[in-house]
């Protein structure tokens, strides 16, 4: 069993040194990295390069959660894909270790924990959609052209305007009168 490290940063200024130094220490015979890779990109070659360099039985180990996954639940698809291929997880700061069953419980009331979040905002979504349908509103974007301003476009369109001259008058985009215009005349 092998400890493979993996550390990332997400701009040119700040440095691996103190994620690197930590990952020494508890063990890791190897470390891949990426610098300048944001948790929101999903293209990390040393994260991908770790994950392929990572043999059965082995164990990612991060220094902290925050450094492997952009969010609770991309980070638990990364554990789950680990798992997966027999492969273990270790965030040295959070103590978190999946090759144990403590550590495994630890993770695993984690993903209970985002799903059980995820699920309320699901609930609190629907629930105030609804409360508002039931009071007449609906949700979406209001519209852009109004009837007032589409009378006023009718109006400059008879007198001789082109739609993106009047559109422009009535500081509108082009593409929105014409589809109010389409929408009129279905």
């Amino acid at each position: 069993m092998t400890a493979v490290g993996y550390a990332r940063v997400s701009t040119g200024e700040q440095d691996t040194a103190l994620q690197l130094d930590a990952l020494l220490n508890a063990g890791c015979e190897k470390i891949f990295e990426d610098k300048k890779a944001s948790g929101v990109k999903t293209e990390r070659p040393g994260l991908a390069d770790a994950v392929s360099y990572v043999r059965d039985g082995d164990t990612l180990t991060v220094w902290k959660l925050d450094r492997l996954g952009r969010s609770m639940k991309h980070l638990i698809e990364i554990v789950a894909e680990l798992e997966a291929k027999n492969l273990g997880f270790r965030s040295i700061n959070e103590n978190i270790d999946t090759t144990t069953s403590g550590g495994r419980l630890v993770f695993h009331l984690f993903g209970a924990l985002a799903q059980f979040e995820r699920d309320l905002v699901t609930e609190r979504t629907r629930a105030g959609l609804k409360a508002a349908g039931e009071r007449g509103r609906r949700g979406g974007r209001q519209a852009v052209v109004t009837p007032d301003k589409l009378a006023k476009a009718r109006q400059h369109l008879a007198a001789g305007l082109n739609v993106r001259e009047a559109a422009a008058l009535l500081k509108i985009g082009k593409t929105a009168l014409y589809q109010a215009l389409r929408t009129e005349k279905a």
